[in-house]
């Protein structure tokens, strides 16, 4: 189970539909970084954590600025030097939309990574 892949899938769903707001459940971490980083980046609003002492679930708020978001399987590994080789695979055009990379300084942008000069791996997609 992706818990990852299944979240996103709910907001795309949620965001086709005009809602304001969706639940995500399961929660994980990792979903959780993904938000923050779609969150600083302007394509969702706020969003918080329930805890329903399971594994708990996220609420967010749909600015509907999303046309595509999706998790990226495999999760391919990519280099600082590769990342816009792969910014042209998955995004629409230049400086439109981001991809999610899992770094070892935290799960950042694509831009985020350029400018700390690290590379990881994919996670995610949003534009």
């Amino acid at each position: 189970m992706d818990t990852l892949a299944n979240g996103l899938t709910t907001i795309m769903n949620n965001e086709m539909r005009n809602k304001r707001e969706c639940v995500i459940s399961p929660a994980s971490k990792l979903l959780g970084r993904v938000l923050r980083v779609m969150q600083l980046n302007g394509y969702i609003g706020e969003f918080e954590f329930i805890d329903d002492s399971r594994s708990g679930k996220f609420k967010v708020q749909l600015l509907g600025r999303i046309n595509r978001c999706g998790a990226i399987r495999p999760r391919f590994p990519v280099k600082v030097e590769e990342i816009e080789e792969w910014e042209k695979k998955f995004l629409p055009s230049r400086d439109v939309g981001i991809l999610v990379v899992s770094t070892p300084k935290g799960v950042l942008s694509h831009k985020g990574a350029k400018e700390k000069h690290v590379g990881g791996r994919l996670l995610a997609l949003a534009y």
